[in-house]
């Protein structure tokens, strides 16, 4: 069965521009004039991707947007009279997959929603990430945090494992301390080389106390995990 485009725009005209574009593109279409008809017409209806426009009366793209990401992951293509940056960006911020200002040409709408379709096909498609991550005997379950080394548990801290979590996922990758940094904090946390370097300690010390010692230091650079 062909996709269903929702188009929420309060503009009668661009509604009927965008459905006729679509219609003979072999789309199904949907309308609605307003956030809140947009978001009934969501609800009852589940459509493949939602054209929104941004600058609408009483409820806004960027609110339906919102109200829309609490519960889906449905593509949404953002439009806007108003073709700022700042637009463009808190658009994208807040879930939207794609940005097109008007005026626009419907040719080019229809083919970016085709590109987004083919993304999520893509990402549907794609096999599901390794909820264990293991390397010589070292394994990280994802969804328990537990670390094992055969039968052999390692009790880790949340930022040690997130430290644990970095190496595990890419061995003999070199990281800084830097993109640990990143992985082991909540964004925006900014701690010290030396802050690292003591839980990169504790953790190989944990490792040591099994028998172990996987990670490698290298001087000036960060640490890896040794691929042998």
């Amino acid at each position: 069965m062909a996709p269903l485009v929702l188009i929420v725009d309060d503009d009668t005209h661009l509604r009927e521009v965008v459905r006729f574009a679509l219609e003979q593109a072999s789309f199904r279409v949907i309308e609605a004039k307003d956030g809140a008809e947009g978001l009934r017409r969501f609800a009852e209806n589940q459509p493949d991707l939602v054209v929104l426009d941004i600058l609408m009366p009483e409820l806004d793209g960027t609110e339906v947007c919102r109200r829309l990401r609490a519960t889906s992951r449905v593509p949404i293509l953002f439009l806007s009279s108003r073709d700022e940056e700042i637009d463009r960006v808190l658009g994208l911020e807040l879930g939207g997959d794609d940005y097109l200002g008007k005026p626009f040409s419907p040719r080019e709408l229809v083919a970016r929603i085709k590109a987004i379709l083919r993304r999520v096909e893509v990402r549907a498609q794609a096999p599901a990430p390794p909820q264990t991550l293991t390397h010589g005997g070292l394994s990280l379950d994802l969804d328990t945090c537990q670390v094992t080394h055969g039968e052999k548990s390692i009790a880790l801290t949340a930022t040690e494992l997130g430290l644990l979590r970095a190496l595990l996922a890419r061995p003999g990758k070199v990281f800084t301390r830097n993109e640990l940094m990143d992985q082991a904090y909540e964004p925006g946390t900014v701690v010290s080389d030396r802050t690292i370097d003591s839980h990169m300690r504790r953790v190989r010390q944990k490792l040591a106390l099994i028998g172990i010692e996987p990670i490698a230091t290298l001087v000036g650079l960060g640490y890896k995990l040794d691929v042998a």
